[in-house]
């Protein structure tokens, strides 16, 4: 600010355009002679993905005009259509940020936020600042409540709702803090969102793995359970003991998985030749587990329902309800996975494994499946080691049916325990179509590879 600027004018200016942006507004101290607290960092979002950096500086000096050129254009999320633009000028920011801000492209509003400026120096050494994330979609909708308790007790710099550009912004503001902790709101997906970020932008930052605390908010939060965050946030817990519970944490290791998709260059694939150079390579983390077959069309079957109507799953109780009526239909329909187990070879640690008769396959990394089931059962005498989350293990294990799914969300029964190893592979034999689970469940043409590698990393939580 400028020495004849008031506070209270820019606060009746703000208030006059929104309420809810001056219920926000905050004022810092810092030296005036910290040149690099000048500068002022616009986020821009709903870009289009995986242009290059040319072709992003055209795009935006197309949008404000030569006068409002940025200083630097960085760091660029490729994959997420989104980047940093930064002004010496808080005048000429402020004004880019309006002119963005009513900028459509592609039919959609682009998303901007003006961020601060965190300089390591501005926190001391002693402190251990937190960084919040809040999925308002997640579960039953509780995170709108959440992020106004939050920033009553924290900066609202510190609390960032997902929706608003997702985790990128939040980790860019932190990208200098030396040593801090994240909480996650939502639910597994949300998790494995903001890990996924992490995974990419880490390598920038000072922090490059910070320890993750969870508040359950989703429908299943098996990796909330397997951490003992508890099966679901319920509202009844005060926001401030929720903060204490972060602090007093003890901090543990997960593994973290890589799975590679890989389509058989010789089959035809849809809108290509046979025998295409095409890379048909699909790369993803998996944090809790992954299944084939009848586990994944059914959650194929409920994601897509999900899509399609998001304001009818607005509970968990719904959510689960839904899930048990599309199991139901499984069980009455005519499609049946019994000659699954024929179709797939399994190979653990380079060795082949005889598939007993299972519908199903599933690779586990924690042991909480289908909120809170555990599919690989109690301890028992076998050839099996006993697993943790954290031994570089992966456990593999089978379903018989729809009814078999159900016993063991029951507690009735177990899987079939088939494997355990530090790496898997899987090809489908025969042609067809197949589904696979993880975060978000999808479609993959066969034949296929499926290989699961050494962990991608082993972060804190």
């Amino acid at each position: 600010m400028d020495n004849q600027e008031s506070p209270w004018e820019l606060i009746k200016n703000i208030a006059r355009e929104s309420i809810r942006q001056k219920e926000l507004t905050r004022f810092c101290l810092r030296q005036k002679e910290d040149l690099q607290s000048s500068s002022v960092a616009l986020f821009v979002g709903n870009l289009p993905p995986n242009l290059s950096q040319r072709q992003y500086e055209m795009l935006l000096l197309e949008m404000l005009g030569k006068p409002y050129k940025f200083r630097d254009l960085g760091p660029i999320y490729y994959e997420y259509g989104s980047l940093i633009i930064s002004y010496d000028n808080a005048d000429i920011a402020v004004k880019c940020f309006y002119m963005l801000r009513e900028t459509i492209y592609d039919d959609k509003n682009l998303l901007v936020l003006l961020l601060p400026n965190l300089l390591p120096d501005m926190v001391p050494r002693a402190i251990r600042p937190l960084l919040v994330f809040v999925n308002v979609k997640s579960g039953g909708c509780q995170g709108m409540e959440l992020i106004s308790s939050f920033r009553r007790f924290l900066n609202p710099y510190q609390v960032y709702d997902l929706e608003n550009g997702g985790p990128l912004p939040g980790l860019y503001v932190f990208r200098h803090i030396r040593d801090y902790k994240i909480l996650v709101c939502g639910g597994d997906g949300t998790v494995g969102w903001v890990l996924q970020c992490l995974d990419n932008v880490g390598q920038d930052s000072e922090c490059q793995s910070p320890p993750c605390a969870v508040l359950p908010l989703g429908t299943g939060n098996d990796l909330a359970r397997v951490l003992r965050w508890g099966p679901g946030y319920t509202g009844g817990e005060e926001p401030l003991n929720i903060l204490k519970d972060v602090i007093e944490a003890e901090e543990i290791r997960l593994d973290r998985w890589t799975v590679v998709f890989h389509v058989d260059e010789k089959e035809e694939t849809p809108g290509g030749n046979p025998g295409s150079s095409q890379d048909n390579t699909a790369i993803f983390v998996m944090n809790n587990y992954f299944g084939i077959g009848i586990d994944a069309s059914l959650c194929l079957d409920f994601h897509n329902a999900r899509e399609e109507n998001p304001n009818k799953f607005n509970s968990r109780f719904h959510n689960k309800g839904v899930y048990v009526k599309m199991g139901l239909r499984k069980m009455v329909s005519r499609k049946t996975w019994r000659d699954f187990h024929k179709d797939i070879v399994l190979e653990v640690d380079n060795k082949v494994i005889d598939l007993p008769p299972v519908e199903g396959i599933i690779i586990l990394n924690i042991l909480s499946w289908g909120s809170g089931a555990n599919p690989w059962g109690p301890e028992k005498e076998d050839q099996f080691s006993k697993p943790t989350h954290h031994d570089g293990m992966l456990e593999v294990v089978g379903v018989k049916g729809v009814v078999h799914m159900g016993q063991i969300q029951s507690g009735l029964t177990s899987a079939i325990r088939i494997a355990q190893g530090g790496h898997a592979t899987m090809l489908k034999k025969s042609k067809g179509k197949m589904k696979r689970r993880n975060t978000e469940p999808s479609m993959v043409v066969s034949p296929m590879e499926i290989s699961q590698d050494v962990p991608s990393s082993s972060g804190p939580f």
